[in-house]
């Protein structure tokens, strides 16, 4: 698969001198310092390092589930670390989609309707959830399966839920926390391919933490992060983390 061309892309995300402490007692601790980043529409980018560089907390801040001490982060031209709660919580559900390691589905609900829960938190009509559901069941591969509830299905299968759900909203960026971490090396492969068709399909900007290298080598751009900072490097020659 040929790596997009970033500059021909328009910026989706512009993240600018930003930083994130955590007080504790008497201490600060600093996780991200003055991070800048740029994220274009359509680009498959991966995030590595060693545990403790700050990678899941540039998630959290990137995906307004955490705010940054300071510094902004630009959807466009909008600031949205300067929203008000109301308004960033529908950003967040509109434009952003989440996959996590855990795959946090609902164990009472079956695939599509945990698929479709973005959707209701949306007040969207149900039936234009539902078929919302239905159409990223059948374009994770799960058509057959979107009636079985998450205990009666694989691991591999449920984090295919799990992408479904994130991208019901048609979010512009998907945020992918060690997406293949607790999958056999088969499954990850599986797992890796449908985001690349996804990326293709959709047109959609992908930024992904993950320790599997065989991921990180196939993807455009690698980001290596160190001490809360980063650094962009070559896909070809990502180096591996300590």
């Amino acid at each position: 698969m040929a790596p997009h061309v970033a500059s021909d892309r328009p910026t989706l995300v512009q993240v600018i001198e930003m930083c994130k402490e955590f007080t504790l007692g008497a201490r600060v601790l600093t996780v991200l310092r003055n991070v800048n980043l740029t994220l274009h529409e359509g680009e498959m980018v991966t995030i590595i390092g060693a545990s403790g560089a700050g990678k899941s907390t540039l998630l959290h801040c990137l995906g307004t589930l955490d705010l940054p001490t300071s510094g902004e982060i630009l959807f466009g031209n909008v600031d949205i670390t300067r929203l008000p709660p109301p308004d960033l919580a529908q950003f967040r559900n509109r434009t952003i989609g989440f996959v996590f390691q855990f795959h946090h589905l609902l164990p009472e609900f079956d695939a599509l309707e945990n698929v479709m829960m973005p959707a209701m938190i949306a007040r969207l009509p149900v039936s234009e959830a539902r078929e919302r559901g239905s159409e990223m069941l059948h374009s994770v591969g799960l058509a057959d399966r979107m009636h079985h509830r998450p205990g009666e299905l694989s691991g591999g299968e449920q984090q295919r839920v799990a992408i479904a759900r994130a991208l019901v909203m048609q979010p512009k960026l998907l945020l992918a926390d060690e997406p293949t971490g607790n999958l056999d090396t088969r499954t990850s492969h599986e797992v890796h391919e449908l985001l690349f068709r996804l990326n293709a399909d959709h047109n959609l900007s992908m930024l992904v933490v993950t320790h599997n290298m065989e991921l990180a080598h196939q993807m455009p751009r690698v980001v290596r992060m160190a001490d809360g900072m980063v650094s962009d490097v070559d896909s070809a020659a990502a180096p591996t983390p300590a």
